[in-house]
């Protein structure tokens, strides 16, 4: 891989380059004319670059109409992404203020009146994702979808989950039964709202300020269910005693702006998103990770909810 000051410098930046995350992307803090921003590496073999121009270009017209995301940073020749050796692409977005809402595995900091206060404004910030994104032009915008095949297909967008290696014999039977019933079940959800979605709306790309709530962290995104962007958002909470009220508070939300899916089907869901990470765990972690067995274990969990309360 090349320099990373020397990737940096094709967008004017000077000075260090810090590590801020590594996650499906490598994100570093870089300063340009006197300001940072965010220099992404993406990851080798998951967005293509045709894929990833859609993204920048989608976010730059969110941005332009007002919605709180990055915008890209066009290089010094004019483009917004470059090719590296190793394979990736590199590209650059507006810096964000401010701090993630909280982080996975973290008890949130506070009432539980507060959280279901904070849901409700991101349920907002979710309407108005979808309502920018109906009302801007996205005809040219390709990007992978999370649809009935993506979700629960033969080979999901996120990999086949019910291959995780932790789960047992009769696990791996019950986790395909589950599959099955729930390709039903989205199969016959004819109105469903679909549209771009952003697909990853955990907590660490949710930052919030003195102006409020920002998204962050398009790489995921796509063309799929809206509720499904609902399930995300409560995906790292489905422990919580008052996971009812924190889904009341998100559907409230989001009804304000927007016509918001039942809190049944944002439970369903939610439970579509526990089987997508069981399996993205498996190509994006060691094979001896606690990881694979943790998201084995909520999927199991959120289809046993599913399947046993009406």
């Amino acid at each position: 891989m090349k320099n990373l000051n020397d990737i940096a410098a094709k967008w004017g930046a000077g000075g260090p380059v810090e590590l801020i995350a590594e996650r499906e992307n490598a994100v570093y803090r870089i300063v340009r004319d006197g300001a940072p921003a965010a220099l992404r590496l993406h990851r080798a073999g998951y967005q293509s670059e045709a894929s990833i121009l859609s993204e920048l270009s989608w976010t730059a017209r969110l941005a332009d109409a007002g919605f709180a995301c990055p915008k890209p940073i066009p290089s010094q020749n004019g483009t917004f992404i470059t090719p590296l050796p190793d394979g990736r692409f590199a590209s650059v977005i507006s810096w964000v203020t401010g701090t993630p809402i909280g982080a996975a595995d973290m008890p949130f900091d506070g009432s539980a009146t507060a959280h279901c206060d904070l849901y409700h404004g991101l349920g907002q910030l979710l309407a108005q994702l979808h309502n920018t994104s109906d009302s801007i032009n996205t005809t040219d915008i390709a990007r992978p979808a999370w649809d009935l095949q993506g979700l629960l297909g033969k080979s999901p967008f996120w990999g086949r989950f019910w291959e995780n290696t932790t789960l047992s014999a009769g696990e791996e039977k019950f986790i395909i039964y589950a599959r099955d019933a729930a390709h039903d079940y989205l199969k016959a959800m004819k109105s469903a709202d679909f549209g771009l979605i952003h697909a990853d709306a955990v907590q660490e790309n949710i930052f919030t300020n003195e102006a409020g709530l920002t998204l962050i962290d398009f790489d995921d995104a796509g063309y799929g269910y809206r509720g499904y962007d609902l399930g995300v958002a409560v995906s790292q909470h489905y422990t919580l005693r008052y996971l009812d009220d924190l889904l009341a508070a998100i559907q409230s939300g989001y009804g304000t702006l927007r016509k918001a899916p039942s809190v049944e089907d944002i439970k369903f869901f939610l439970m579509l998103r526990g089987f997508a990470s069981s399996g993205w765990v498996i190509q994006r972690q060691p094979k001896k990770s606690p990881a694979h067995r943790r998201f084995a274990e909520r999927a199991l969990h959120l289809a046993h909810q599913w399947l046993t309360n009406p």
